[in-house]
Formats: C-alpha cells, sequence, structure tokens
C-alpha cells in the first residue's frame, strides 16, 4: 500500500510580541487601522499540512508520498523530508513563486494575528492524481490546500477507484457545497472538528447527524474532550477516543496534523478504531509539547511505552510491525 498525502506545504514564521495588542488598539478608530507591532523573535519553521502529516506518518515508519506545489526557495525543506524518507517526487516547483507562507504573531495573551500567503498553492489544481499509478489498494488523504484541488483529487480518486480520506480542515469557510459534497461522495473516512462538521453540515443543507452517517467512518476531534469516531449505518457504532497526557503544553499548532497522520496509518493498517484513535490521540500529544509542527521525535519503542502508560492496554502488534524502531 501507498499512502499519498495531498495538501499545503508551507514555512511559518512565528513572532512574539512583548505586549498586549488590545492596549494598541482604538476601536473607535477601527476604520482606519494602522498599527505596527515591534516583536522579540522570529523563528522560520516547516509547516504547512501535508508536510506536518507525512513527517508524523514518517515517524510511525511509513514512507508516504507528497503530492503539492512549492516554491523556488523549498530545497532545504525538500531535504529534510528526504532525510525522513519521505517521498517528494510528487512535490512540483513553480519558478517564479515564493513557497506558501503563514505569518504569525502571537501576544502575551496568546491572542493570535495571522496572514497567510498562498504562494505556490495556487497551482495545486494544476496537478493531477492520475499518472501516479495508484489503485484501489492505496491510500490517499485530501487535506487543506487550493479549494479547486481538493475537489479535483477527491473526483479523480472516484474515478480511478482509490480509497481517500477527506479531512478540509481549515479550508472548510473557503469551499463552496459542491467541493465539500464532491469530497464527501466517495471518502473512506471524513475528518475534521466540532466547528468544521457544523460549517459543512449547512453548506450542503443537512443536519450534522446526516452528515455523520454519510460516510463509512467519521472522526469528529474535540479539543480537551478528546475525539469521536463513527461507523456508517451498515454497523453503527459510536467510539469515544480520551486524549493522551501532555507533559507540558508548548505550542498546540500542529496536532491536528499529527492525529491525522495517526489516523491515517491505523485505518492503512485495518487497526481496531479503538486503537487508531488511540494512536491518533498520542501522535498529537508529542506535536503539543513541543513548539513547531516537525520538531518533536520518537521511537517506535518509545511510543508503545507511552501507549501503554497513556491506555493501560498495549499497542497492537500490526503497529509495530509495520513501522522502525530507529530513531529519526
Amino acid at each position: 500500500m501507498r499512502i499519498v498525502v495531498t495538501g499545503s506545504l508551507a514555512y511559518d514564521y512565528i513572532m512574539d510580541f512583548p505586549g498586549y495588542f488590545k492596549d494598541h488598539m482604538l476601536m473607535e478608530k477601527a476604520h482606519m487601522l494602522s498599527v505596527s507591532f515591534l516583536v522579540d523573535s522570529m523563528q522560520r519553521m516547516r509547516g504547512g499540512v501535508a508536510g506536518n502529516i507525512a513527517y508524523n506518518l514518517a515517524l510511525l515508519g511509513e514512507g508516504p508520498l507528497v503530492v503539492g506545489t512549492v516554491g523556488h526557495d523549498f530545497a532545504d525543506y525538500r531535504n529534510w523530508l528526504e532525510r525522513h524518507r519521505i517521498d517528494t517526487s510528487g512535490l512540483i516547483e513553480i519558478t517564479h513563486e515564493f513557497t506558501s507562507s503563514c505569518f504569525i504573531t502571537t501576544d502575551r495573551s496568546n491572542n493570535q494575528i495571522v496572514a497567510f500567503y498562498a504562494g505556490a498553492m495556487k497551482h495545486a489544481c494544476e496537478l493531477s492524481l492520475a499518472k501516479l499509478g495508484l489503485g484501489a489498494n492505496d491510500l490517499v488523504v485530501i487535506s487543506p490546500t487550493d479549494p479547486i484541488a481538493i475537489e479535483r483529487y477527491a473526483l479523480e480518486c472516484q474515478q480511478l477507484g482509490i480509497p481517500y480520506i477527506f479531512d478540509p480542515g481549515k479550508q472548510t469557510p473557503r469551499l463552496e457545497a459542491n467541493h465539500v459534497r464532491a469530497g464527501l461522495t466517495g471518502a473512506r473516512a471524513l475528518v475534521g472538528n466540532d466547528y468544521e462538521f457544523g460549517m459543512m453540515a449547512k453548506k450542503l443543507g443537512i443536519s450534522e447527524d446526516e452528515l455523520i452517517a454519510s460516510a463509512p467512518v467519521t472522526v469528529i476531534t474535540r479539543g480537551e474532550q478528546g475525539s469521536l469516531i463513527y461507523t456508517g449505518a451498515a454497523d453503527s457504532r459510536k467510539v469515544q477516543i480520551p486524549v493522551a497526557p501532555v507533559n507540558e503544553v508548548r505550542d498546540p499548532t500542529g496536532a491536528g496534523d499529527a492525529y491525522l497522520a495517526g489516523l491515517v496509518f491505523g485505518l492503512a493498517r485495518d487497526l481496531p478504531l479503538e486503537a487508531t484513535g488511540r494512536i491518533a490521540a498520542l501522535c498529537a500529544t508529542y506535536a503539543i509539547e513541543q513548539q513547531g509542527c516537525q520538531e518533536h521525535t520518537y521511537t517506535m519503542v518509545d511510543f508503545a511505552e507511552r501507549y501503554r502508560a497513556a491506555f493501560g492496554s498495549e499497542l497492537p502488534a500490526q503497529a509495530l510491525a509495520a513501522s522502525t524502531s530507529s530513531a529519526l
């Protein structure tokens, strides 16, 4: 089985403002807002949903293929992915564009001002899955990227008979009903958080219960309340997944992408849903404990020990057999 991850690849520019945004804003003058914040620090970190998912899959022992568009400044990032056994042959460089960039400024109250430049991601709709030689034994992850690309990948998977997981994530507000409907139609699993599910249901003009029942497997993440996994009408089940204990909360950014990687890993290996959800929850915990989306690491021996401590049960043997125990 090949796991193919589609979605955004980006650089995250993380900046810290030592004060409070509210102290520098005059709401009565908001109609002509012009504010500059002098920040104390800036870090450029690897990010983008597809990059984050692929990195976390690599930690679990997979060697996913990433499909997306990147800019002329991507060389160092590409080398990083390849050092972690990630196939980058599906990444197309747009020579006149920068790689997508996210500029995040955080104040002392953890309020954030974010600007996102799509850059090379605007060209993702020009890519096709048709020439990759994929089939019914492979698995495609459709994650946030250009809305037209999201629809195209879903339709191609349906036409080619390729199973896929549909998680539009933070692009959900930008999607039209036809984009959501295309992604949902043939999905093996539908994934999103509480808010995203409400938004998708509204766009489609159906209830959330109807949306949940429309996919063979539906996963709803709920932050500190854990997650829920539902199965379709043929074998209707509701599985509650707890969060894994966190040693220290340093940065929640990227936790959802790490969770999705664990979910993909479990579904690809046909692990029980309870174990799949717990693997996903533990993957998210590792991301939360480090600043940045690809700064954490572990061996599968470490992962298995922490899984046992967190959930009181053993990591399924199939998970260990599919993975490498060497540190990345």
